[in-house]
């Protein structure tokens, strides 16, 4: 069992990155020869000091994680930023190098995906078989997770309860998918639009997106976990898949490690954009978890059903959808119609006192010029040739190397 942490004392940031080939813009299957690169053998694992490296399903995404919990966020744009211009460094003899967002542009998953073939393949060839994982939500999905620790049921009802009301809005603050197979799909988060279904299969495991009304770990296995176990028993015949893993809501509790990980987060085009996002995340759910705002009770009565039916427009819209449910809105001191940006801007407005300055500019840029899908579907300006994608998205891929946000 790992140590345990009260809440906000320590935080868990993973950031996924793809490989891309720097002569064609396809992406590159080669997370192995990377990896072997930096350690001198194959591995699967690398701990490069603060920070560690580590293969994903498919074999073209790296992730990189804060190795171990950290208590300072402040100087994780930097600790990443330094580990994506050595893995660039280490990429660029094999014409290859790392492209942010969460979704490739121009990627055909039926053809392009190579799966990852060496340690716990096993795993990952039993969801394959499951779930045919050549599709853009399992091939072509790269995310930020961020992982918040809690010490016992009374702190884990405050957190989970705070996450839950936050999650639709995750969308409309860091939303950078818009674009596939060289198309305007007509939603800025086109990975959560396929997160929804990704596991039609089995729905057990996804449920609602937004996790069911459980405040305590009792619950939480009843009402969640075993519906997940009994679910895939008939299929995971050997016994391999854990239902920590299998549990695909976009905030999941991780009762082995005491921490509930929020996965709604698109990626940014560097770590700036995405620490900066954390961080406002972080101060928001701060405000609602110290009844700065609504308190316990009023968080915990909202039903997946209508937290998903506000969060579902806002895959589509991202920041534009205006929200007009006024009960939602009253959660955090609004009282009339308004846009996600609006509710942003609002929340960062009573967040700022508590975040460092070193985030400003990029949560600034972020809440005045839009989330990334609309900056990038500004400069693509509807020409989706694929020439035209790929110098748009080679500027994004700059951007990561200099850890700059992308600007129209």
């Amino acid at each position: 069992m790992s140590k345990k942490y009260h809440l906000f004392e320590v935080y868990g940031i993973e950031l996924e990155y793809m490989l891309i080939n720097t002569d064609n813009f396809k992406v590159a299957p080669i997370v192995d020869v990377l990896l072997t690169q930096k350690n001198g053998s194959l591995t699967a694992d690398i701990n490069n000091g603060e920070i560690a490296w580590s293969n994903e399903l498919v074999a073209h995404v790296i992730e990189l994680k804060t190795n171990g919990p950290t208590k300072n966020l402040n100087r994780l744009s930097k600790l990443f930023h330094t580990n994506i211009t050595e893995i660039n460094t280490l990429l660029k003899p094999l014409n290859a190098q790392l492209l942010p967002t969460a979704a490739h542009p121009l990627m055909n998953p039926v053809t392009d995906t190579v799966l990852w073939k060496h340690s716990y393949s096993e795993v990952y060839e039993l969801y394959n078989r499951i779930f045919n994982c050549k599709g853009h939500g399992w091939s072509n999905v790269q995310s930020t997770h961020i992982n918040l620790p809690f010490y016992d049921d009374d702190e884990f009802e405050k957190l989970h309860a705070a996450i839950r009301i936050i999650l639709p809005l995750i969308p409309g603050l860091c939303a950078s998918s818009p674009i596939l197979e060289g198309k305007d799909t007509g939603f800025k988060d086109t990975r959560l639009e396929y997160y929804k279904t990704n596991q039609k299969e089995i729905p057990e495991m996804t449920g609602l997106v937004i996790p069911e009304r459980v405040f305590s770990k009792l619950e939480y296995y009843s009402t969640i976990f075993e519906p997940i176990n009994k679910a895939i028993k008939p299929k995971d015949t050997n016994n391999i898949l854990d239902h920590h893993f299998l549990n695909s809501r976009g905030a999941i509790a991780r009762f082995d490690r005491n921490a509930i990980e929020i996965r709604l987060v698109d990626i940014q085009e560097c770590p700036k954009a995405d620490i900066a996002i954390c961080v406002l995340l972080i101060e928001t759910l701060k405000l609602l978890v110290y009844k700065k705002l609504a308190t316990l009770k009023e968080q915990k009565s909202w039903v997946k059903e209508d937290l998903f039916n506000i969060l579902n427009p806002i895959i589509k819209d991202a920041e534009k959808k205006t929200i007009s449910n006024i009960a939602y809105l009253q959660l955090f001191h609004l009282n009339t119609p308004t846009t996600v940006q609006n509710i942003w801007k609002h929340l960062y407005h009573l967040a700022k006192p508590n975040i460092h300055k070193s985030h400003y500019n990029a949560i600034e840029t972020i809440l005045n010029e839009g989330t990334l899908a609309t900056r990038l579907l500004k400069a693509i300006d509807a020409d989706y040739s694929e020439k035209n994608i790929t110098a748009v998205y080679s500027k994004v891929a700059t951007c990561l190397q200099e850890n700059e946000l992308f600007k129209v």
